[in-house]
């Protein structure tokens, strides 16, 4: 991730700006919050993607800083609704919007957020990046209730999760390399085959979050924080179709009526690593991976493409 900072560190520094400008409101208690939003912004990986993939197109316009201000105003509205959703208090070590003021607020803060991205895209003219984030926020919302229905009936089908992650997570991933890359590039071939690079990425880093939960390393939140939410994750569906009948009505049972018990889910997860739960899903997650280098490998080798493999690396090699 280093180098991809470094390359595009100009870059970043005016998305900054822009992106400060783009969520500006005259609404005191709003301002306030938006200051907060934008002094805890997280790793800017989004922002880093649609901007590295335009310069495989060509230098960066104003078009490309609106497109990664767009994805950064969606995925932060996003985050912040999550919160409510999930009822969480913290957000990447901070407190969350409706820790601090609570619900009704948060809930309208992301549907401000949301808004400027709107009208920053329309406003612009800039139409067909307002409808690949557009495709992309349906996708989103698509995912999150197919998660939330195949979580009531606990129906663990592999291809059912790779549905969910496509849609929930990869859908804005792929979203913000495809805008990037139509601000610079005019075959639509090109942009096509940037947003299904962005797609493979955005798989990989759900299953690595996923692995997360079961403890790899200290991230900041309980592990079992999934078990407890029911959510269906590559590690437990995969353990759930290779063990014996009586554990798996185990595990079923754990998840669906004692999934605050901690040392049920502890068993649960050590019954996961041991049956090679884990080790499948990191398997996954990098074929995911090396996909997505094989179609950025299509590109010309330039320093742009070394800094794109770069964050593609962070994206399974990460410790949080």
């Amino acid at each position: 991730m280093n180098l991809a900072k470094q390359v595009i560190a100009e870059e970043l520094r005016l998305f900054e700006k822009h992106f400060k400008d783009a969520v500006q409101s005259r609404v005191a208690l709003l301002d306030r919050i938006m200051q907060y939003i934008v002094k805890r912004k997280g790793k800017q990986m989004r922002p880093m993607f649609v901007l590295l993939s335009a310069r495989l197109g060509g230098p960066v316009t104003d078009r490309t800083f609106r497109a990664a201000s767009l994805v950064e105003l969606v995925h932060t509205a996003t985050l912040v609704h999550d919160d409510v959703v999930d009822d969480s208090m913290e957000r990447r070590g901070f407190f969350s919007i409706n820790a601090l003021w609570k619900n009704k607020i948060a809930v309208l803060v992301g549907d401000y957020l949301l808004s400027k991205g709107l009208l920053l895209s329309l406003s612009n003219r800039d139409y067909d990046v307002l409808e690949i984030l557009t495709e992309a926020f349906k996708l989103m919302s698509e995912g999150e209730l197919l998660q939330f229905e195949k979580s009531r009936k606990l129906n663990l089908d592999e291809a059912v999760y790779y549905d969910i992650i496509k849609g929930k997570t990869a859908s804005l991933l792929a979203s913000a390399c495809a805008a990037g890359a139509s601000t610079t590039m005019e075959d639509p071939v090109l942009v096509e085959k940037v947003r299904v690079f962005g797609e493979k990425v955005g798989m990989a880093f759900q299953v690595k979050d996923d692995l997360f939960d079961y403890g790899m390393y200290n991230v900041g939140k309980p592990t079992g924080n999934d078990i407890k939410e029911k959510k269906l994750t590559l590690p437990l569906i995969y353990t759930l179709n290779q063990c014996d009948a009586e554990t798996r009505r185990k595990l079923i049972y754990i998840v669906k009526n004692e999934n605050t018990k901690k040392e049920k889910v502890s068993w649960l997860m050590k019954t996961v690593e041991e049956s090679g739960g884990i080790r499948y899903a990191e398997e996954k997650m990098n074929r995911f991976r090396d996909e997505a280098l094989q179609l950025l490998h299509e590109f010309p080798d330039t320093e742009i493409r070394a800094a794109l493999e770069d964050l593609v690396r962070y994206t399974t090699d990460r410790k949080y």
